[in-house]
């Protein structure tokens, strides 16, 4: 009891000084503390919404295996000689639709090129289109849908009314239109094609984003201390309303590789000799039922890369949205 007594004296003499300096020891103690409370990182700040993100993601084993899937899909893109010694327009009449053999284990297609060596450099091809194709919808849509949703008014009534003009374009008949008139044999015109009708999903996103971020304190606080449009735009809103356009972008990059394909195999997107995946499917479809191992191979990497890719994005979304945690 007295050294209750003492210990009690000895909190109640130290008055507002000894209170003071009990709450500077906890909060440098709380600041030593690795973790820190719920919602600080290591030295006690406050996580950001990436970081948090990131976090998720590497937790996820949905999102490892795509992102691995995705990064041999990369690789072989750059380098496919490191898994293919071949040359896929290297062709044997003499082997034409044989099977698999030693060496060659996808077999031959219809005009005796190795199936293995196209498929692997029709890789380059796909992968090029969905991340340019991808780039180029992300830039447009976000800039125009930024700009219309910051600023309203007259821009955003006639951007509004020029993307429900393009949503109501078919895009395989838009394509079969646009791109049969088209000579080129690279793959800038199929590019072209996807940027120009895939921009306005991007837009919306972006706007909606945009418009709902202006509406936050932060960002009427710098308007209050005359911060000038562009650096409200660059510094405050974009990095808060960047997130869903990401996640709009990776999910839909599956889906513009899948694009390309659909339309080589239609005839009016990339031609012979260019490797591609779209015109090996094409060319095997009448010998499906003698050589399905022609079709076999080119589809089901098509279809991989497509699944990984929107698997990427379904783990991003579930990342970036706070809903969801």
């Amino acid at each position: 009891m007295p050294e209750q007594y003492e210990s009690e004296g000895a909190i109640s003499s130290t008055g507002m000084g000894g209170a003071m300096d009990l709450a500077v020891s906890e909060a440098e103690t709380l600041e030593r503390t690795p973790g820190g409370p719920e919602g600080t990182g290591p030295a006690g700040r406050p996580r950001s919404l990436w970081s948090d993100a990131w976090r998720d993601l590497r937790r996820n084993p949905v999102f490892i295996v795509s992102a691995l899937v995705i990064l041999f899909l990369v690789v072989i893109s750059l380098w496919p000689s490191l898994i293919a010694s071949g040359n896929p327009l290297k062709c044997d009449l003499a082997k034409a639709q044989e099977g698999s053999r030693p060496g060659h284990p996808f077999g031959y297609d219809g005009q005796g090129c190795d199936v293995y060596t196209r498929t692997v450099y029709g890789t380059r091809i796909s992968i090029s289109v969905g991340v340019l194709a991808t780039l180029g919808v992300a830039l447009l849509g976000s800039v125009l849908g930024g700009l219309a949703g910051y600023f309203g008014g007259g821009w955003d009534s006639l951007m509004s009314r020029i993307t429900d003009i393009f949503f109501a374009i078919p895009v395989v008949l838009g394509g079969l239109v646009l791109l049969s008139v088209v000579t080129s044999n690279t793959i800038w015109p199929v590019i072209g094609f996807i940027v120009l009708l895939g921009w306005t999903q991007v837009y919306r996103i972006a706007r909606g984003s945009v418009i709902t971020a202006k509406q936050n304190d932060y960002v009427q606080a710098a308007r209050a201390l005359g911060a000038s449009d562009a650096r409200i735009l660059l510094r405050h809103i974009t990095p808060n309303a960047v997130a869903p356009v990401i996640v709009v972008s990776t999910i839909a990059l599956g889906t513009y590789i899948a694009l390309e394909a659909t339309l080589s195999y239609l005839g009016v997107g990339l031609k012979p000799p260019t490797v591609s995946w779209g015109i090996d499917i094409s060319a095997a479809s009448p010998y499906i039922r003698n050589a399905p191992h022609m079709l076999l191979w080119p589809a089901g990497a098509l279809a991989v890369t497509v699944l990984a890719f929107i698997m990427l994005g379904d783990a991003v979304r579930d990342a970036l949205d706070p809903k969801l945690r």
